[in-house]
């Protein structure tokens, strides 16, 4: 089987993107988002499955499944540009901010953020066209639903 980020590098810039290389994609930036604060965490990794799985109707295999794919393309990943991009071209605005939600989600799973994980978070939102204030909003749903 070809890699994900394989798949999205042999891509010609006006091919669509295949809906599981978009949901792979997002996995990968989820992961991204976990390994922000220098620590990878089983807390994290569940918060991850458990959105994969909400997001995309997945049971808890198909879920950790897409998990695994995406940390894989993460470890092979230089930059996310390829990642965010097939999010982009697959995902409509108003769900590439429901993106964003779940990267705050997982960034709150430890119950802290920090300067890393907030500058992921402005680099996401230029490379995925989405506005602060939204990413700003996402964030403020996200920590009013987690009690934070």
């Amino acid at each position: 089987m070809i890699d994900l980020f394989k798949r999205l590098t042999a891509r010609a810039p006006d091919a669509p993107v295949a809906e599981n290389d978009a949901r792979a994609a997002i996995a990968a930036i989820l992961v991204e988002a976990a390994h922000a604060d220098g620590d990878y965490d089983a807390a994290e990794r569940d918060r991850i499955t458990r959105i994969l799985a909400q997001r995309f109707g997945l049971d808890p295999s198909g879920a950790d499944t897409l998990r695994r794919e995406g940390e894989a393309a993460h470890a092979e990943a230089v930059d996310l540009v390829r990642f965010t991009r097939a999010v982009k071209d697959a995902v409509p605005h108003i769900d590439r901010v429901g993106v964003l939600e779940a990267v705050w989600e997982v960034i709150y799973a430890d119950g802290e953020r920090d300067h890393h994980e907030n500058a992921l978070v402005r680099k996401l939102c230029g490379l995925l066209h989405v506005a602060d204030q939204d990413a700003g909003m996402a964030r403020q749903r996200v920590a009013a639903r987690m009690g934070l």
